[in-house]
C-alpha cells in the first residue's frame, strides 16, 4: 500500500529555540517549552488550541503552557518516534492540535570531556570505558576493514556538515569555519577513527513540532507538511549492550546491525513510492561522520562499501545531488540532550517548507530525516514532503 500513512495529519509548522553552548538560568523543560511556542505561532495556532504533548518530557510542557487535562504520551519517545506517535493520536481523533516537544539544558554542568548522556550507568560502560564514541567507532573501523573505507572520505563528511553550520547563524558553530578535511584530520584523536572534528559537540536548547488535521493546517499555513513515509528498526536498547557490525538477532540473522535502518528505508520508500534518487534532501542524524556514511549505503543510495565514495566530490555538500544535514546538525548546528533528534524532523519540515536560515535547497519537495545509528542499536528514517 502507498500513499501517506496518516492522510488526516499535517505538520503544519516546526521551531527551534536558541541554541547554545549553554543557556544560563534554564531547563529542559524551559527551553522545550520555548520551542513550542514558537512552532505554534509559525503554525498560527493558540496555546488553548492544543489538546495534545508528546515527546520525552510531555508532563513538564502540559504543566507550563498551563493546558487543562490533554492527550499526551505514553512512551520515552523522542524525535521521529514521537512525530508518529502523535501523528496516529490526531489520525485516530484524540487530538487535534499535537505539539512534540523536547530540550535539553541544566544538564551537562560538569564540562567532563564526555557528556553525561554518552556514559549511562551499566556492566559495559562503567568498567570497560565503552562511551558514545567508541561504540560508533566499532563501528566504523569494521567498515573500512571490510570495504577500505578512508579517513579522508569521513572526514570529508566531517568537514561538509561543520560548514554547512559554519554558514547557519543558528548555528551554536556559526562563523567557526570553514573546515577543510586537513583540519578534521589534525584534529586531536578520540576513539579511532574518529578525530575530535569527526564528532558530535555538546551544546544546549529546544525543538518543537507541531502537528494538526489537514484541513486545519491548510487554513493556517501556506504549506503543510505530511509523513510521507516512516520506519523504526531496533536490534536491541538503546547503549546497554555493546554494538558490533555483525550483530544479529538471535532467531534471524538476515539483517546484521551495520546495515540497520535497511528494512526502515526500504518500508519509508515503499509506503510514500518513492526511490531514493527522489529525496531532495538528506536531513540525516550525524553523532559521528561515518554514520553518514552508513546511513547512506542502509537506506539504498548506494550499494555496500560504496558509501565513502558516495560522499566524495561535492555530492552531499550544498548545490550537490544529495544535500546533506544542512544546519550543520550534530556537529555544528546543536546537540541539545536527546533534542536534536526532533530537530532532524524540524529541518526536513523546514526545507520543504521553503523556510531555512540557511542552505535551503530550491524546490525541495520530499526531504529525508533520520534519526539514530548502528553505534546505538536502532535507526529510524521518515520522508516528509509538500502536502497534496
Amino acid at each position: 500500500m502507498t500513499g501517506p500513512p496518516f492522510p488526516r495529519v499535517a505538520i503544519a509548522a516546526a521551531a527551534n529555540s536558541r541554541q547554545a553552548r549553554r543557556l544560563e538560568g534554564h531547563t529542559s523543560a524551559s527551553v522545550a517549552v520555548d520551542a513550542a511556542l514558537l512552532a505554534l505561532a509559525a503554525a498560527g495556532l493558540e496555546v488553548d488550541e492544543v489538546d495534545g504533548v508528546f515527546g520525552d518530557d510531555c508532563g513538564e510542557v502540559v504543566y507550563r503552557l498551563g493546558l487543562p487535562a490533554v492527550t499526551t504520551s505514553a512512551l520515552d519517545n523522542v524525535g521521529i518516534s514521537a512525530v508518529v506517535e502523535a501523528a496516529a493520536a490526531v489520525q485516530a481523533g484524540m487530538c487535534r492540535v499535537a505539539v512534540v516537544a523536547s530540550g535539553g539544558a541544566g544538564t551537562y554542568l560538569d564540562r567532563d570531556s564526555t557528556a553525561p548522556w554518552t556514559r549511562p550507568e551499566n556492566e559495559w560502560v562503567l568498567p570497560f570505558g565503552l562511551y558514545t564514541a567508541a561504540e560508533f567507532a566499532l563501528i566504523a573501523r569494521r567498515h573500512m576493514h571490510l570495504y577500505g573505507t578512508k579517513p579522508e572520505q569521513l572526514a570529508t563528511v566531517a568537514a561538509v556538515i561543520r560548514n554547512n553550520g559554519h554558514a547557519n547563524p543558528e548555528a551554536v558553530y556559526f562563523a567557526r569555519g570553514p573546515y577543510t578535511v586537513a583540519d578534521v584530520l589534525e584534529s586531536r584523536m578520540v576513539a579511532d577513527p574518529f578525530h575530535l572534528l569527526d564528532c558530535a559537540m555538546t551544546s544546549e536548547g529546544g525543538c518543537a513540532v507541531v502537528l494538526t488535521t489537514l484541513d486545519r493546517a491548510r487554513d493556517r499555513v501556506a504549506r503543510p507538511v505530511q509523513v510521507l513515509g516512516v520506519g523504526m528498526d531496533r536490534i536491541g536498547p538503546v547503549y546497554r549492550y555493546p554494538p558490533a557490525w555483525d550483530l544479529t538477532g538471535g532467531r534471524v540473522g538476515d539483517e546484521s546491525n551495520g546495515v540497520i535502518g535497511r528494512r526502515a528505508a526500504r518500508q519509508s520508500f515503499a509506503m510514500a513510492g518513492l526511490r531514493p534518487a527522489d529525496a531532495d534532501v538528506c536531513e540525516l542524524y550525524d553523532p559521528f561522520s561515518f554514520e553518514i556514511i552508513r546511513q547512506f549505503e542502509a537506506f539504498g543510495f548506494c550499494g555496500p562499501g560504496e558509501g565513502g565514495d558516495f560522499v566524495s566530490d561535492g555530492r552531499i555538500g550544498p548545490g550537490g545531488e544529495v544535500p546533506t544535514t544542512t544546519d550543520g546538525g550534530l556537529m555544528s548546528f546543536s546537540h541539545a540532550g536527546r533534542a536534536q533528534m526532533l530537530q532532524r524532523v524540524a529541518r526536513a519540515v523546514h526545507q520543504v517548507q521553503g523556510v531555512c536560515a540557511s542552505n535551503q535547497v530550491p524546490g525541495a519537495e520530499v526531504a529525508l530525516c533520520s534519526n539514530g545509528g548502528a553505534g546505538a542499536l536502532f535507526t529510524d528514517v521518515m520522508l516528509v514532503g509538500a502536502s497534496t
